[in-house]
């Protein structure tokens, strides 16, 4: 082989090794890859659980009030309440379920833990919103027929809070895993309508 084409050879040859041995180096190994790609879902994971706390909060507060007129117009123990209601209130109160509900139709999705959280919450909401609706028809009917629909009315209710405490409850403990401590979404219940009530572990804690 003449001197220049050993030579030549020589170099490419070269250049081919260094460049694989390059490659190699710089080129993510697998650990590297698994570490990104669990990195990119945490983060993922995160903003969802963060929008679907958010949200959780917010329909909350719209359904305080709600909750709290039937609560004063039709305890838990089925009895009349001590508080005259209006037509005027029940249309509020049926605006405030429909807001709630449209403002969980498409809340975030994510894992199992977390959808189970954000559908139990959807769910409950709808059942509320039903409640109204049965509540505000009862007030139109007299004798057993108006009794009848008023103990649907509170068994819907127990139904719905109970259904909202599967969903706060997963909600806590997906805050809890992420490291955001507990955050309780937790709505108002009557000890004899069976829901699945806060801890009494602080807003934020770690403790599981």
């Amino acid at each position: 082989m003449a001197p220049v084409l050993a030579l030549t050879v020589a170099f490419a040859l070269g250049a081919i090794v260094a460049g694989g041995v390059a490659f190699g180096v710089s080129r993510p190994s697998s650990i590297e890859q698994t570490a990104d790609r669990l990195r990119a879902e945490s983060a993922l994971r995160d903003k969802t659980q963060k929008t679907l706390t958010e949200l959780a909060r917010s329909t909350r507060a719209r359904l305080l009030p709600v909750l709290d007129g039937l609560s004063q117009a039709f305890p838990a123990d089925g009895t009349a309440g001590p508080v005259g209601v209006t037509a005027a209130d029940v249309e509020e109160w049926q605006k405030a379920a429909i807001a709630a509900a449209d403002g969980l139709a498409d809340p975030p999705s994510g894992e199992t833990a977390t959808n189970v959280a954000r559908s139990s919450l959807a769910s409950a909401v709808r059942q509320i919103a039903t409640t109204v609706d049965t509540y505000a028809a009862a007030r139109d009917l007299t004798g057993p027929a108006r009794t009848a629909a008023m103990d649907l009315t509170v068994r819907q209710r127990a139904d719905a809070l109970f259904t909202w405490s599967i969903g706060a409850t997963a909600l806590d403990a997906l805050n809890i895993d992420a490291g955001y401590g507990h955050q309780h979404v937790f709505l108002p219940t009557s000890p004899g309508e069976g829901a699945l009530t806060p801890d009494t572990e602080p807003e934020g804690s770690h403790h599981s």
